[in-house]
C-alpha cells in the first residue's frame, strides 16, 4: 500500500489521467467527424476559366470555351462522378482586367481550380493571387519563362508548353533548311521576348536583325519589312498571333518578299487566321506541339467532335483547353473527389494520367510538358479551303531550358 505521503499524489495523478482520457473520449467523435468530412468527396467541382471573349481576338477565347464544353460533354459533365460547373470570365486581353476577374473567381465564386489564359502578360498579372491561395492554376496556353524557372509553383501546371519551346523548333527548322542568316520579328511582351530567345537558343547561324514591335497597338509592319529587304537574310522568323499575324503575312506578300525570303513562324498561322491569310500562308515553315492530324485516338475524337459540334477545325488553343479539362478530371478522379487534399491532388496532376490529344503526356519537374515539336505546313483542301498538316518531328521529347532553375 502507498504511504500516507504518496497517497494524495497518486490519487491526484489518477484523477488527472481520468480527466484527460475522458476529454479524449469526448473529443474523439468530433475529431473523427472532422477528419471524415475532410475526406468526403466534393458535391461539385467548380472551375474558373479566364480567356479573351471580347475584342478582335475573341475568336480564340470562344474556340477555347468551345473545347472546354466539348471536353465536359465527353466526360458526361462529371469528373470522378461529381458534377462540374465552369465559370467563364473575359480578360479583355488586359492584364489588370485578367487579375480582377481571377480574384473574383477566387473570392466570390470560390472555385476549386483556375484555368485558361491566352496571353502571357495576363497570366503573369493573375498568377500570384491564385497560387498564394493554394488553388491549382492550369494554363491552357500561356507559358512564360518566369513560371518555368525561379517562380515555379506546386500549384501551377501548363497544359500547353513553355513559351520558348515551339520557337526553339523554329530555330532548329532554320538549321535544317540551311539558313545561315536570319532576321527575327516579334511583339515586345513576355511571349515575344521568350520567342526570340527560343530561336536564338538553337539557331546556329547569324541573327542579322531583330525588331520587337509595339504591343498590342502596332499593326503596320512596313518599316520592319523594309529593314528585312535591306538585310537580305536567308530566312525570317516571325511570331504574331491573331490579327497581327494576318497583317504581317499580308504585308510581307504584298512587298514581294515571300517568294525570295522564306518565312518561319510559331503561333502565327492557325485555323482562325487561315480563313483570312489563305494563300499568303502557303509555303511557309511552321513549328508547333500539336496538329489536327496527329494520329492519336484522343486527338481524332477531339477533332471529329469539334468539327461535328462547331463546324470548324479547332485551333491549338482549343486542343490545349481540351487537355486542361481532362488533366483536371484525372486529378479529381484520382483523389476520389477529395479536393481538400492538396498534396494528393498535386501528385495526381503530376502523374497526368489522361488521354492527351498530343499522345503520351509527361510533365517536367517544373510542371511544364516535355513535348515533341512538329513541322507543319498549310495546304489547300479539296473543297477550296485551307488546313494544316504535320510534316515531321523537329524536336523529340523536348524539355524547356528553364526547368533547372525550378527548385520544386
Amino acid at each position: 500500500m502507498p504511504s500516507a505521503r504518496t497517497a494524495p499524489v497518486t490519487t491526484a495523478i489518477s484523477r488527472r489521467v481520468s480527466m484527460l482520457l475522458g476529454a479524449a473520449l469526448l473529443a474523439s467523435p468530433l475529431a473523427l467527424a472532422a477528419m471524415d468530412a475532410a475526406a468526403q468527396p466534393a458535391k461539385k467541382v467548380k472551375i474558373g476559366f479566364v480567356t479573351t471573349l471580347s475584342g478582335p481576338n475573341a475568336a480564340y477565347g470562344q474556340d477555347m470555351k468551345n473545347a472546354v464544353e466539348l471536353a465536359l460533354d465527353h466526360l458526361g459533365r462529371k469528373m470522378g462522378g461529381i458534377p462540374v460547373e465552369v465559370v467563364y470570365e473575359d480578360d479583355e486581353q488586359k492584364p489588370e482586367v485578367g487579375k480582377q476577374k481571377t480574384e473574383k473567381l477566387l473570392q466570390r465564386d470560390k472555385v476549386d481550380f483556375v484555368a485558361g489564359y491566352i496571353w502571357s502578360n495576363v497570366l503573369l498579372a493573375s498568377y500570384k493571387p491564385v497560387v498564394d491561395s493554394n488553388t491549382f492554376l492550369i494554363s491552357a496556353n500561356a507559358g512564360p519563362s518566369q513560371l518555368a524557372g525561379e517562380q515555379c509553383s506546386p500549384y501551377f501546371f501548363a497544359a500547353s508548353w513553355q513559351n520558348d519551346q515551339p520557337h526553339m523548333g523554329v530555330g532548329e527548322l532554320l538549321n535544317q533548311k540551311g539558313a545561315k542568316r536570319a532576321y527575327l520579328v516579334a511583339p515586345n511582351y513576355a511571349a515575344g521576348q521568350d520567342g526570340v530567345n527560343g530561336v536564338k537558343t538553337l539557331f546556329k547561324g547569324e541573327v542579322v536583325g531583330q525588331d520587337m514591335t509595339k504591343w498590342p497597338d502596332q499593326l503596320d509592319f512596313s518599316a520592319e519589312i523594309s529593314k528585312i529587304r535591306a538585310a537580305k537574310p536567308d530566312g525570317v522568323y516571325v511570331f504574331f498571333p491573331g490579327r497581327w499575324g494576318v497583317q504581317f503575312l499580308t504585308q510581307y506578300a504584298q512587298a514581294g518578299l515571300k517568294k525570295d525570303i522564306p518565312l518561319y513562324s510559331a503561333f502565327t498561322v492557325d485555323a482562325v487566321t487561315l480563313k483570312l491569310q489563305k494563300d499568303v500562308a502557303l509555303d511557309t515553315y511552321l513549328a508547333m506541339t500539336w496538329g489536327p492530324d496527329l494520329p492519336f485516338a484522343a486527338n481524332q475524337k477531339f477533332v471529329d467532335g469539334f468539327k461535328k459540334k462547331h463546324g470548324d477545325t479547332p485551333t491549338f488553343y482549343a486542343s490545349q483547353s481540351y487537355d486542361a479539362i481532362n488533366l483536371i478530371a484525372s486529378g479529381v478522379a484520382a483523389t476520389k473527389g477529395n479536393l481538400k487534399d492538396k498534396a494528393a491532388m498535386r501528385k495526381a496532376l503530376e502523374a497526368a494520367k489522361f488521354d492527351s490529344v498530343r499522345g503520351p503526356f509527361k510533365f517536367g519537374n517544373n510542371h511544364f510538358p516535355i513535348s515533341n515539336i512538329y513541322q507543319q505546313e498549310v495546304y489547300k483542301t479539296a473543297d477550296g479551303g485551307y488546313d494544316l498538316r504535320t510534316i515531321n518531328t523537329v524536336l523529340t521529347a523536348h524539355q524547356d531550358l528553364h526547368a533547372p532553375k525550378c527548385k520544386m
